[in-house]
């Protein structure tokens, strides 16, 4: 019997944290959490936050139509998957997610989000949902059945290697880590932590002593300095032309990466170029001044990766 084709709606994360680009460039549509390892179906839903995963691997098939959601009315791009369940552990950390469960889908990117200006997709749409809406299937429809289709069998990206864990943690940075291993799901646990901890409670657990291990003494460390939440110096006195590079941080779960921004305000403010990290005290990314802020290293205390390595290096003290 012939499949009959279903279509999904799936997030690709929220504004602030998004992951689209990642699911686009890749050819893949990913889900988490990760860490149980690869889903199988002798294993319990309650092990995977839900039944999101379970319905990925198990009820998504080869030829369904993924709807990449941008947002509760919105989306972003319509594609076809082209693979059976897959466990991708590369995909761990995409800007703090850990995505690992994956399928391969060809993408058609929309030449700009198409709105369907009411809330399609509920008002608080889920990870993964069968899409039921008719005014969605019927647009959704239309597009598949469309010309051009050359998408549709276009071949599929190359997959990134998987970085493997950082198995040998340098002496600097071991207390923090376990630090982190320690804390982190506390954090996630209202019941058991309380409110959740602020940008600044965060700078003094994590950023400051990061710091201080990478060999910045206290006094070229400025904290709340001219409104940036950290800034380094190369030396003293501690003036906008001493300073090595700056920290804008973020509440712990945040889009660190829509920091960039709001840092790069505080440099013209001050009338220098300098490298930026944003971070939420655990994730760092470091965006470099002398190419034009494009990321150029980046670590996450839960997860360190050798190329963390690169990172720590660039925020080392000169």
């Amino acid at each position: 019997m012939e499949h009959k084709r279903v279509f999904w709606q799936i997030s690709g994360g929220p504004v602030d944290r998004s992951y689209a680009d990642v699911f686009l460039s890749h050819g893949v549509a990913l889900i988490g959490p990760g860490y149980p390892g690869p889903w199988a179906p002798e294993m319990s839903d309650d092990e995977f936050e839900g039944g999101f995963v379970r319905r990925f691997a198990q009820e998504v098939e080869i030829g369904d139509v993924f709807l990449l959601r941008s947002g509760a009315t919105t989306i972003r791009a319509i594609g076809l998957v082209a693979s059976a369940y897959l466990y991708l552990p590369q995909f761990d950390d995409v800007n703090g997610w850990d995505l690992s469960h994956g399928r391969r889908v060809r993408w058609c990117v929309l030449p700009s989000e198409y709105s369907f200006e009411t809330r399609v997709f509920g008002a608080n749409p889920a990870r993964l949902t069968r899409v039921g809406n008719p005014v969605v299937l019927d647009y959704a429809e239309r597009f598949i059945n469309s010309p051009p289709t050359h998408w549709q069998n276009a071949p599929l990206p190359t997959l990134p290697e998987e970085e493997p864990a950082l198995t040998e943690l340098p002496a600097f940075v071991q207390d923090l880590v376990a630090r982190v291993h320690d804390l982190m799901r506390l954090y996630w646990d209202p019941d058991a932590f309380g409110d959740f901890p602020k940008e600044d409670e965060l700078v003094a657990h994590y950023v400051v002593p990061l710091l201080h291990t990478l060999g910045w003494p206290v006094e070229r460390i400025g904290i709340k300095w001219r409104d940036v939440d950290v800034c380094v110096f190369r030396d003293l006195p501690r003036t906008p032309e001493s300073c090595q590079f700056i920290i804008e941080a973020k509440r712990l779960g945040a889009g660190v990466e829509g920091a960039l921004e709001q840092a790069k305000g505080y440099l013209r403010n001050l009338r220098i170029t300098r490298d930026i990290v944003v971070t939420d005290g655990i994730r760092y990314r470091m965006y470099s001044s002398e190419k034009g802020f494009a990321p150029v290293a980046y670590a996450n205390l839960a997860r360190l990766k050798p190329s963390a390595l690169e990172l720590f290096s660039r925020m080392k003290a000169q």
